[in-house]
């Protein structure tokens, strides 16, 4: 099994062809995280899963699990939340503390989080750059006020949205920002949600599977068409919260 070592501030990625047919999707290791790095990765169907012993290990996973927004499927009892309970949604409210959470957040079967404190940081310079992205949403405590309930990040290049990771503090919080966000981004000329991961939880939202070829050539259209309105620091949904 032949794995490439990434040559600092060399950011071309080998074909993930290879990596999907013989090193179970590994692509590469490299001792770095920066922003070139990793713009670079995420327009390749790329992207970091963990770091060990100072080495970040890139990943291509196929079939690719995604989302078409205008297919897009809130499941009934979600319909039933969004029109009934009280919430507030922002974009790009509060980013550090939402990736905080989501590294904080407890994984079924994992020990720890792959979000290290480089992680951290290397999303913290790609939302700067305008690249990456959060959703939040808040709940009114018993006073009125709204405190942030649930969320998630991820990264954005031209058409493409690719998620990360999300948290829920409180139930439903991290869906009904999901179920906000898509329609937000659709708007906003997003065409395609990367989820990575063919998860139960995305196939609630009617995600569905591409071959990584066609996804691959999917992100080449996608990513170089800029979107209508750039992402910024917005309300995106309220319900009952005056």
């Amino acid at each position: 099994m032949r794995i490439p070592l990434l040559a600092p501030d060399d950011y071309a990625f080998p074909d993930s062809a290879y990596a999907l047919a013989r090193c179970d999707g590994l692509v590469g290791v490299s001792g770095d995280l920066d922003a070139g790095r990793l713009l670079e990765a995420y327009r390749n169907g790329v992207f970091p899963w963990f770091s060990r012993d100072g080495w970040f290990f890139w990943y291509a996973v196929g079939p690719r699990a995604v989302i078409v927004p205008e297919r897009l499927h809130v499941p009934r009892s979600l319909a039933k939340t969004l029109r009934n309970r009280a919430y507030r949604v922002t974009a790009n409210g509060c980013f550090a503390e939402v990736v905080a959470h989501c590294a904080a957040a407890a994984r079924p079967n994992q020990d720890g989080t792959w979000i290290a404190p480089e992680f951290q940081t290397a999303y913290l310079k790609l939302h700067e750059m305008g690249h990456a992205h959060s959703f939040e949403c808040h709940y009114p405590d018993e006073s009125g006020k709204t405190r942030l309930a649930g969320g998630f990040y991820g990264v954005q290049i031209g058409r493409v949205f690719y998620g990360e990771s999300m948290f829920a503090l409180q139930p439903d919080a991290s869906k009904i920002a999901f179920a906000c966000a898509v329609p937000f981004l659709a708007d906003l000329g997003v065409e395609l949600i990367d989820c990575q991961q063919d998860t139960e939880h995305m196939r609630r939202f009617g995600s569905e599977l591409l071959p990584f070829a066609d996804f691959a050539a999917r992100l080449r259209s996608l990513n170089a068409v800029p979107l209508k309105e750039a992402v910024g620091c917005c309300e995106v949904a309220c319900n009952r919260l005056g």
